[in-house]
């Protein structure tokens, strides 16, 4: 039998010495969580804390090496230092759209806006809402970006109904284009039931890579579906690009709420701007009769919006067609752009780049481009 392509990428790393044991980075057991199918490559370079902030140019000849290996189409490399320090509260992007010192410069500059699309927990249906809100800015003329930043549960591939594989043209991937968006998302470079199993580091690696080494292009907006929480990957979000505000989605009940709420003073801690809370699942509608019942209750989106300061974007519904099109790859907004759904996401999209134009101090228009 022929060598695999993970064999061959080690024996390609064996070339890359480690400057500090002068051992190869295979051989002082550097490589870890190494992962070589259908061209893509991924893993981490183990090093010591006190080494960690030295040891970009090490990550970078191992990412050049396994890049070199006939087959591989892309390598994503990133570092990770065990036992490291909790790393401090950052205080959001300096001023002039500046990374924090030793950040190193700021993600996406071609991009106008970026905003993130965030929930405090997981299934109030944020994911949904940030693919509907895509498109509908696409759909009145955008350029737009869609990026997965959910590393441990990519959700993408399914809602925009593609598996397609991105091509690498000279070390940068090109994004897939979906319903009139640039999208990218770890779910499209490994197989649909691959755990990533990834400490914090790797993952804020893999993040940092789908914004720097994707070939976006200039853009008007990128929207980012952000993970649940409040953990690594909004960090490295509110660090590594100026971000011009967070959208917050929640379901009415308190529960879910009181998640929103975190979600609200965290961005808020690291200097990211709220524009704004979406309710969704506000209310249901029976598919046969039109009858609306509030299963989760009504009303506490606005409600805790007014009492947090930010803006209630609008209220979404529980509907049977936006779960069965977006199981099928298809956004409402999309498929069926005249339902009074679809238009919920238009006004909140609407409302958004206005807000976005306010920011930037100019008057909306059929185009957002942030100077």
């Amino acid at each position: 039998m022929g060598e695999t392509l993970e064999s061959r990428v080690r024996q390609a790393l064996r070339a890359v010495r480690d400057p500090a044991s002068g051992r190869d980075v295979v051989e002082a057991g550097m490589v870890d969580g190494l992962v070589a199918k259908d061209g893509m490559v991924q893993f981490a370079i183990q090093v010591p804390r006190e080494r960690a902030r030295d040891s970009e140019p090490l990550r970078a000849a191992a990412e050049k090496a396994a890049s070199a290996v006939p087959g591989v189409l892309s390598a994503t490399v990133v570092l990770t230092a065990h036992r490291a320090e909790a790393p401090k509260a950052p205080s959001g992007p300096a001023p002039g759209g500046k990374a924090a010192p030793g950040q190193g410069p700021m993600l996406l500059p071609e991009v106008g806006a970026i905003v993130a699309v965030a929930s405090g927990k997981g299934g109030v249906g944020k994911s949904t809402t940030a693919v509907n809100l895509a498109v509908a800015l696409a759909s009145q003329g955008l350029r737009v970006g869609l990026l997965d930043a959910d590393i441990y549960g990519p959700s993408l591939p399914q809602m925009l109904g593609t598996r397609e594989r991105p091509r690498a043209e000279q070390q940068r991937i090109i994004p897939l284009q979906r319903w009139g968006l640039k999208a990218m998302s770890i779910g499209f470079l490994v197989e649909e039931e691959t755990p990533m199993i990834w400490r914090g580091p790797m993952v804020m690696g893999a993040l940092e890579q789908l914004m720097g080494q994707v070939e976006w292009g200039a853009l008007d907006v990128m929207v980012v579906d952000m993970p649940p929480g409040t953990g690594d990957a909004q960090l490295t979000m509110s660090q590594r690009v100026p971000l011009a505000g967070a959208v917050i989605v929640s379901t009415p009940q308190d529960v879910a709420l009181i998640d929103a709420r975190r979600g609200v003073r965290m961005f808020e801690k690291v200097g990211v701007p709220v524009l704004g809370l979406i309710e969704n699942m506000s209310f249901y509608c029976c598919p046969n009769c039109g009858h609306r019942a509030e299963l989760f209750g009504h009303g506490g989106g606005r409600a805790e919006a007014e009492r947090l300061g930010v803006e209630f974007l609008g209220e979404l519904p529980l509907k049977l067609a936006i779960r069965e099109l977006a199981d099928a790859g298809t956004p409402i907004v999309a498929a069926k752009p005249e339902t009074e759904e679809a238009q919920a996401y238009q006004r909140i999209a609407t409302r958004l780049r206005e807000k976005l134009a306010e920011r930037s101090g100019a008057k909306a228009g059929p185009r957002i481009v942030i100077e």
